[in-house]
């Protein structure tokens, strides 16, 4: 089993790591220790290094009562990374975003794959990840960073995440043939979900 990641193929046969890159000040993990670009340019070699397959970098902090940050923000902080780890490490870069900006940007950049959280939730997100031609992870989250630990309930989990997956799927964008456009056709390998409860 494989993932195509813009015109680069991911083997799936085995586990694969995916190192976690925080360009945040507020990040619950590192501290904001890798919030400059050229201390978060190390720690991707060093995440490659150890056998990361995959980068992923992140901007916004999606923790338990974060707030939202602006798009310049968030285009700010992670766009020069992506610049730098494109051209100096050989781990696909993924992006964890929700920004339909930061999506097009990034892929033009170098990325790879997108990771949200919001699973494409955001108006133009679905048009933008079609757009990309990037593999997609959809996350589910109920509902957002600030409020989406006030008394989460599941009806029934896990089948209410899978739905909302499924959901997602069929609102992907069809073929354009005016546009030359794939869209999120052939998803089946393109898509993959993780679960938060």
């Amino acid at each position: 089993m494989h993932l195509l990641c813009a015109g680069r193929i991911l083997e799936l046969d085995s586990a694969v790591v995916m190192g976690v890159l925080n360009v945040t000040p507020d990040s619950f993990y590192d501290g904001g220790r890798f919030a400059d670009p050229a201390a978060a340019l190390s720690q991707a070699q060093r995440m490659a290094e150890e056998g990361a397959a995959i980068i992923d970098i992140g901007g916004e902090s999606t923790r338990p009562g974060a707030h939202s940050i602006t798009s310049a923000q968030e285009l700010s902080r992670v766009l020069p990374v992506v610049e730098r780890v494109a051209a100096r490490v050989p781990a696909l870069i993924s992006i964890d975003t929700s920004n339909p900006e930061l999506m097009r940007r990034a892929a033009a950049a170098g990325a790879h794959m997108i990771n949200d959280v919001r699973a494409l939730r955001v108006p133009e997100a679905l048009q933008a990840a079609a757009d990309s031609k990037l593999a997609i992870c959809l996350v589910h989250m109920l509902g957002e960073p600030p409020d989406m630990q006030r008394a989460p309930h599941y009806d029934r989990a896990p089948e209410q995440p899978h739905e909302n997956y499924r959901g997602r799927r069929a609102a992907r964008p069809r073929e354009d043939p005016a546009r030359g456009q794939s869209g999120l056709a052939g998803a089946g390998t393109r898509y993959a979900g993780a679960s938060r409860a």
